[in-house]
């Protein structure tokens, strides 16, 4: 059997596992006060990789160009309390300047 099936059937076999976790975990241990905190912030935590992942990756490398000043200017809306789509446009606006001047790649 070759690498690559093994490494198939060991990520099936991962992801049934860990849906088989959620079944099997007992609702009192789900209703602790630190279970339910970490639940409540793992997707605060994740959704920021996420866009730090997607602004500063390159490949397998870093790359900082417009959108890094985009992020801190939707930054600052969003600390304002801007609607969201006041908060993507400032975003894309000040991006475009930047590359349009030539200030970022």
């Amino acid at each position: 059997m070759s690498a690559l099936w093994l490494t198939i059937i060991g990520a099936s076999l991962g992801c049934y596992l860990l849906k088989l976790i959620g079944v099997v975990i007992p609702k009192s241990f789900l209703e602790r006060p630190l279970v339910n905190e970490i639940t409540h912030l793992l997707p605060i935590a994740l959704l920021s990789a996420i866009v730090a992942i997607q602004t500063l990756g390159q490949g397998q490398g870093l790359l900082v160009d417009a959108r890094l000043p985009a992020l801190g200017a939707s930054l600052v809306a969003l600390r304002f309390k801007a609607p969201f789509i006041v908060v993507i446009l400032i975003a894309a606006i000040s991006a475009a300047t930047l590359r349009y001047f030539g200030l970022a790649a």
